[in-house]
């Protein structure tokens, strides 16, 4: 399911500049899980700059979408974000990319939509804005509020996929087994019976301390390879060294 929101996902790069910006957002898209690319009237491109800082992400170039058109590259798509450095005077609704993100990826569930990046030098101008519903800023510093290109799509596309994921990792499934109560049981016998050969438990009157260091254990929430790993220890700690003899 989340991978179908990813492909209905466009990251719409218009009048770029620099042919490296457009590699290193196509890595910035793939570490998120993004590969739609599309790019109106690029001045470079395709180019070997833009090859090499896609580092493993240049199948993103390969199959991207070159137009001449903001219009051809919204074609199909239901909705349309347009991402801005700064406030504009203009009637689009303004939010944080959060927002956005959140808005987006309810969308993307059923049909295509698009994250509009304007070129690096004035972004998006007022006529792209116009093709776009929302307008999303990234909270930066407002003394400093420069952002390369690549870094404004990786927060975006990290914002996207926080909310398609709704902030899940993404990882293998590796439960350990934990240790059974019998287990654990022979373990703290093991242990008692260790502390007062080394003469830290008083025998005669053991159960505080047990009962604290049973708790302290039991936080742990030990699993079965560590139980026998302590066990290990409780008697190789009580059992005679032998000495090498040279």
């Amino acid at each position: 399911m989340s991978q179908s929101i990813f492909n209905h996902i466009r990251v719409v790069l218009c009048q770029t500049s620099h042919p490296g910006n457009i590699g290193s957002a196509a890595r910035a898209m793939k570490t998120m899980g993004l590969s739609q690319l599309y790019l109106v009237k690029p001045a470079q491109f395709p180019d070997a700059h833009a090859t090499a800082l896609a580092t493993g992400a240049a199948d993103l170039l390969e199959n991207a979408t070159v137009t001449e058109t903001l219009s051809e590259a919204l074609a199909g798509c239901a909705f349309a974000i347009g991402m801005s450095a700064r406030k504009r005077q203009i009637s689009h609704e303004l939010v944080n990319v959060r927002e956005a993100a959140t808005r987006a990826s309810k969308i993307a569930a059923s049909q295509p939509i698009a994250l509009v990046f304007g070129t690096e030098m004035s972004g998006l101008s007022n006529a792209e804005l116009d093709c776009c519903q929302l307008l999303a800023m990234i909270p930066a510093n407002p003394e400093y509020s420069s952002l390369n290109l690549a870094a404004a799509v990786q927060v975006m596309c990290y914002e996207i996929r926080m909310a398609v994921l709704e902030g899940k990792l993404d990882v293998p499934e590796n439960t350990p087994e934990l240790a059974t109560n019998e287990a654990l049981e022979g373990f703290y016998a093991h242990l008692e019976d260790t502390l007062i050969k080394i003469g830290y438990l008083n025998p005669q009157a053991p159960k505080k301390l047990s009962e604290r260091i049973r708790r302290i254990y039991s936080r742990a929430r030990l699993e079965k390879e560590e139980v026998n790993l302590l066990r290990g220890i409780l008697t190789l700690s009580i059992t005679p060294k032998k000495h090498t003899k040279y």
